[in-house]
């Protein structure tokens, strides 16, 4: 296609967004339950693993490993944490091309159903103490089918979102779904708090268990409403225009990898400060400061409830200001609270343990998750969009989220328990993420039914998306 005719197309108004949802009741049914149905499904995937990585951190360990030193079970347990992200990647490009081929909703019929029954199955699994070896090899198969599951699961909620929403108010309408991600986290949270309240012995015995049966209900919900969810308006045009792509990851890798690139560098510092102050955090202040079990669940559960009104908030500033100066200002928050706050947790005041992690993880993450849930899927064309956000997700899972607590808990080990490496360790991650804002084209206001990528948009960046925002409806 000739820069000339991108030009033209580019002008035009996304078709598929309706003048007004209160114009068109079945739109705004259909914008509602696509909303719901996402973030159902965000709730059950970080309920999962946020249940999960408090486990690890806490008594997965001593459940799994029971032979090993403390020390040692520590890593070994944060070790079966990294390894269902090193699924993730496999599930995301398995899972995105046939988003891409079948639709996003079929897809994320699937993804849940993996997900969540390999989840309630870790509630029923032998421990190290009743069946040895095989208590550690179940848990890792397990852990690889939920990573398996989940690696297309959240890459589908943004895109079905983005998809749906409005082009004037993406950003806000994007963001909404990923709420779920920090009520999955507040119920995760919220369970292990209790628990730390519980017995040492009877929560070893048996209780440890019910978190993960609970999974079940979740499942339940989540099937019902997504079978009362609509495909994805920009994949029925398609359909309806025979230009579903034979291979998307084909596509992907012959004219995408800039936006691969991009889509990893912007996840560093989001997903990997996630996780670091989700499990490693918590590990930090439980086992070297020594406060109480109960102390790090209760302050990444004050942290999702910020979040909750932080992603939505952060979306919508990125509807006005745009995607990357929003994105900008989030890394250069967590870029100013690394070192800080990593100090201000080896004081080991359970107080400012709370305060620390929920504004860490509440506030300087969260804002770069907001302003990511329309980026993303603005970044790719509509032809490999499901699988260029499935793969530039879950790949950054492994190299930002999935090894940093097995990276912490090792430096830890190593560097006499020194809360140094692991401030400069946040540092790094959020300089990369910083730095990519600045080579990433401002997507605000695309039109999500282009077939190219923004990276080969000619009319890419804020002047001509504030020109194009003219002539778009705004709802």
């Amino acid at each position: 296609m000739s820069p000339d005719s991108k030009k033209t197309a580019s002008k035009n108004t996304d078709s598929t967004t309706p003048v007004r949802a209160s114009d068109d009741p079945e739109y705004a049914a259909n914008l509602k339950r696509a909303t719901l149905a996402s973030s159902i499904g965000s709730a059950l995937e970080y309920y999962d693993f946020a249940l999960y990585g408090l486990a690890s951190a806490l008594i997965f360990g001593q459940l799994f490993f029971p032979a090993m030193g403390a020390s040692a079970a520590l890593m070994a347990s944060f070790g079966t944490y990294a390894v269902g992200f090193l699924a993730r990647p496999v599930g995301g490009l398995f899972f995105g091309a046939l988003g891409d081929r079948l639709g996003r909703k079929a897809v994320l019929m699937i993804t849940i159903a993996i997900m969540g029954g390999a989840s309630t199955l870790i509630g029923v699994l032998p421990t190290g103490a009743q069946v040895g070896i095989w208590a550690p090899i179940l848990l890792v198969a397990l852990r690889l089918l939920q990573g398996f599951g989940a690696g297309a699961e959240q890459a589908g909620a943004t895109t079905l979102m983005a998809e749906y929403s409005p082009t004037a108010r993406r950003g806000f309408f994007s963001a909404l779904p990923f709420v779920g991600i920090m009520v999955g986290t507040l119920m995760a949270s919220g369970v292990f708090a209790i628990l730390g309240q519980i017995d040492r012995e009877l929560l070893l015995a048996w209780v440890w268990r019910v978190p993960f049966l609970a999974s079940v209900f979740l499942i339940a919900v989540a099937v019902f409403i997504r079978l009362r969810m609509q495909e994805s308006p920009t994949f029925v045009k398609l359909e309806k225009q025979d230009q579903i792509s034979e291979s998307p990851f084909r596509e992907l890798v012959g004219s995408s990898m800039p936006s691969v690139l991009r889509g990893i560098g912007l996840r560093m510092a989001e997903n990997g400060g996630s996780y670091i102050f989700q499990t490693l955090g918590i590990s930090y202040v439980t086992t070297v400061v020594g406060v109480s079990k109960s102390i790090g669940p209760l302050a990444i559960a004050c942290g999702a409830a910020i979040g909750m009104l932080v992603i939505p908030f952060s979306g919508a500033l990125s509807d006005r200001f745009g995607r990357m100066r929003v994105y900008r200002f989030g890394a250069a928050l967590q870029l100013v609270l690394a070192v800080p706050s990593w100090w201000l947790l080896s004081l080991g005041n359970p107080y400012l343990v709370v305060a620390t992690l929920a504004v860490s993880y509440g506030i300087g993450v969260n804002v770069m998750l907001g302003a990511q849930c329309a980026a993303l899927p603005e970044l790719f064309g509509n032809r490999h969009r499901y699988i260029g956000v499935a793969v530039a997700r879950e790949t950054s899972a492994i190299l930002a989220g999935g090894i940093a607590p097995f990276v912490g808990a090792l430096l830890l080990s190593l560097l006499n328990n020194s809360w140094v490496p692991l401030a400069i360790y946040v540092l790094v991650l959020s300089v990369i993420t910083f730095a990519t804002t600045f080579v990433t084209p401002e997507t605000r206001g695309r039109d999500l039914g282009l077939a190219w990528d923004a990276m080969a948009d000619p009319l890419h960046g804020p002047d001509a998306v504030a020109a194009e925002s003219k002539d778009r409806v705004h709802v």
